[in-house]
């Protein structure tokens, strides 16, 4: 069967057909759960966990705010249920059925894994059926990744989960060992910390979360040690059920340490499933680690042949690759008019506590450059919501060019760092003079916005400001 166009996996890859694509003839494969990993396994569900956990962990520290009050427990279950029986499933069954039905004709959905047997032309397989051989004039590649699995982990025979399983669990555990130190594994030890379970961390890094900026490092590594315990700087020599438990699970680490635990979560990295393509029979190049090759456009290194979001770029975002999608929609239709992705000034979120939210250079990022390098760092504390709200942890960090007034990075951690850091991204993309920023306008007293506005006001500058500056 030849088709105008093939899209391999239904992450972001599910909206490319647009009304535009009407008379295409199009095939769309999926060997796994429609909607790709942010609607099933990734950014929605957990964000839905994070939330009550949020509060979970407010509740606990409620005497810091004079309230008196109690968590009674946390009802897993009907988290399960507000998430995955009335949410998530039923947004994927019906996401499959739609394209499967009536109000797509010109779409065909198959599932199973898709691997090239020569330029342009895929073979897929499903267990249980025949191999199909399909064609196009162009594919997409949004194959995305899935979570590393260390040997030492495969070989012990023991269970464990990942991103993937973790959420599904039947029941709550009281205790849980989770094995990395990036963005899923905070982001879970924050909800099974926050929802009572005694959570424990192993990182072969002496530090969480370390490709941050520096400030934003040391200050939630404190925080994180408070919350749960960090066996940080070790690596995993073994894993094993403990002698008679049947079920407890213990991690030696290389220092002779055990640690115990009733559930393992391995959160340690994610694999690009590049490997499942046979990229080399249809012409396709990866990089060392496994990434689809592409250029500016999002064309492969096969004629015909596109890739998108994790399947090509490092940020592993889902709003960066739904911009790519946007792109390459464009140019698909558009062969003689092609858009450049944008990967300027790719903001992200880490939903652990604090929240942390982060765009641009870090300080050391930014000195290696050659700038000329001003550093404004506000707490919270320091502003009057914070008052408000006792916080005496969080933080706002900026770091500008002291020569031209423009802003080159923004670091919070805190509550609401993802939605307080929109209006540096605004900053930034549109290079506004950071003065003019903090002064031109108003600044609703006393709202949590007044953290950026100090923050802008503690940055010191080497050239006089810009006229029309307010005083």
């Amino acid at each position: 069967m030849h088709y105008d166009l093939i899209i391999v996996g239904t992450g972001s890859g599910n909206s490319l057909p647009s009304e535009d694509c009407a008379d295409k003839k199009i095939a769309i494969v999926e060997k796994g759960t429609f909607g790709g990993t942010c609607i099933n396994v990734g950014c929605i569900p957990t964000k839905m966990f994070v939330y009550p956990a949020d509060i979970a962990r407010d509740i606990t520290r409620a005497n810091r705010i004079s309230l008196r009050a109690t968590l009674d427990g946390v009802d897993w279950l009907d988290i399960q249920r507000r998430v995955f029986t009335e949410r998530i499933d039923p947004i994927s069954a019906g996401g499959e059925e739609y394209r499967r039905g009536d109000e797509t004709p010109n779409i065909t959905l198959y599932s199973g894994t898709a691997s090239f047997v020569s330029p342009r032309t895929l073979s897929i397989s499903s267990p249980g059926t025949p191999d199909l051989t399909i064609s196009a004039d162009a594919i997409v590649l949004a194959t995305g990744t899935r979570p590393f699995i260390p040997d030492v982990v495969a070989r012990s025979g023991v269970r464990y989960h990942t991103n993937d399983t973790i959420m599904r669990m039947p029941e709550l555990p009281d205790s849980l060992i989770i094995l990395g130190g990036g963005i899923i594994a905070t982001e879970f030890a924050h909800v099974f910390s926050a929802f009572g379970c005694d959570v424990k961390v192993i990182n072969r890094s002496p530090q969480l979360l370390r490709k941050l900026d520096s400030t934003l490092v040391e200050r939630f590594n404190q925080q994180a040690a408070t919350q749960w315990t960090n066996y940080l700087g070790r690596t995993v020599e073994s894993i094993d059920y403990a002698p008679g438990s049947g079920s407890e699970i213990i991690v030696t680490l290389d220092d002779g340490t055990e640690v115990h635990g009733a559930e393992l979560l391995v959160a340690m990295g994610r694999v690009n499933n590049s490997d499942t393509l046979d990229c080399a029979a249809g012409g396709v190049e990866t990089e060392d680690d496994g990434r689809i090759t592409v250029d500016a456009y999002g064309r492969t290194t096969a004629d015909g042949v596109w890739a998108l979001g994790d399947a090509s770029n490092i940020f592993e975002l889902k709003h960066v690759a739904n911009a790519e999608a946007r792109v390459l929609q464009h140019n698909l239709l558009h062969p003689d008019d092609l858009r450049a992705y944008n990967h300027e000034l790719v903001p992200s979120g880490i939903f652990t506590h604090p929240h942390i939210a982060t765009v641009g250079l870090t300080e050391q990022q930014a000195r290696d450059s050659g700038y000329c390098v001003t550093v404004s760092i506000q707490d919270y504390k320091d502003v009057a919501y914070g008052w408000a709200m006792e916080d005496d942890t969080s933080f706002c960090k900026l770091i500008a060019d002291a020569e031209r007034g423009t802003l080159l990075g923004a670091h919070i951690m805190g509550p609401q760092s993802t939605t307080l850091i929109q209006q540096l991204i605004t900053v930034m993309v549109f290079g506004l003079d950071v003065r003019l920023v903090a002064k031109n306008q108003y600044w609703p007293h006393p709202g949590l916005s007044e953290l950026v506005e100090n923050a802008l006001l503690g940055l010191q500058f080497t050239t006089p400001p810009p006229e029309g500056l307010y005083p």
